[in-house]
């Protein structure tokens, strides 16, 4: 059966991914409304532009640029070869979104390679943050800025997961979070900027949770997270990909790349915590790792 040209974009413009195509250049000459759906940029401002232009800024979970180096779609237009890959992308307005990528050459009629194909799902568990903010909005325990959870619902949830640990035993960490010189990007660019640094960090924190985590505003610049279910070694290693998905999220202003980072402490809940010692344990450990340069993880 053939599929005529009209219905295969009409397939291509309805697609629930992402789906760009690329020349042997990688320079983008396709790109859907699920791609700028997903990412905030438009096919005008995509198409023409070179992958390695860096546009979507592509890392991996280690924070290594990958459209200026190791670009996925590298191999599959010189190898011919289709792989999957699990990647972070710069959305326009700066948060970093975790996406699974399936890449595949672009071949003409006669089998030739003449570009690739990337095919992309947005994988940061949108739904359940979308409905935990209406359940939040409904009890009036969201913050209005950031749009996580403030401080009284944090304090909430605190008080019931040592509930849960002391009859259960169930574990779950704290990451206490601080933007790193906060009070100097206020000045410089004003506090309208510095609120749009703050919705950009909790962007990446909502768009990187797991449904079952939570993050919150604590107040100010400082942020909150529970972890449930882990261990000291993978509390390190998820608070550790927050803080450099952070580091590698910026806001552009007036040609201006403003970026910021962000220095945390992370804490296992022990047996006889409770609220208030657990939290100025994570609080002392993240001044810790302000009194070790910043931009740092602190564990304890």
């Amino acid at each position: 059966m053939q599929i005529d040209k009209s219905s295969l974009e009409r397939i291509l413009e309805n697609l629930h991914d992402g789906l760009y195509l690329v020349d042997l250049n990688r320079k983008i000459t396709y790109w859907n409304p699920a791609a700028e759906r997903i990412t905030g940029f438009t096919a005008a401002e995509v198409i023409g532009k070179h992958c390695y232009d860096n546009i979507l800024n592509h890392t991996d979970s280690d924070g290594c640029q990958l459209c200026t180096g190791a670009c996925p779609l590298v191999p599959t237009i010189e190898g011919g070869k289709s792989h999957r890959s699990d990647l972070y992308l710069r959305h326009k307005k700066g948060h970093r979104i975790p996406i699974s990528t399936r890449v595949t050459p672009l071949t003409d009629a006669e089998g030739s390679i003449i570009g690739g194909i990337e095919l992309f799902s947005d994988i940061s568990h949108r739904a359940a943050n979308e409905l935990r903010v209406q359940e939040l909005e409904q009890l009036a325990l969201i913050d209005p800025l950031t749009q996580l959870a403030n401080r009284t619902h944090l304090e909430h949830e605190i008080q019931n997961w040592l509930e849960e640990h002391k009859r259960f035993q169930v574990p779950f960490g704290v990451l206490f979070i601080d933007a790193d010189h906060f009070k100097n990007l206020n000045d410089t660019y004003g506090h309208a900027t510095g609120d749009e640094v703050l919705k950009n960090i909790a962007g990446t924190f909502a768009a990187n949770s797991r449904p079952f985590d939570i993050y919150g505003r604590w107040g100010g610049e400082e942020f909150v997270g529970l972890i449930r279910h882990i261990d000291a070694p993978n509390l390190e290693m998820l608070g550790n990909r927050i803080r450099t998905l952070v580091e590698q999220s910026y806001l552009v202003r007036e040609d201006k790349r403003i970026q910021v980072t962000i220095s945390m402490g992370a804490t296992l809940v022990r047996d006889g915590d409770d609220a208030e010692s657990l939290i100025h344990r994570a609080d002392e450990l993240m001044y810790r790792s302000k009194a070790d340069g910043r931009n740092c993880l602190t564990l304890g």
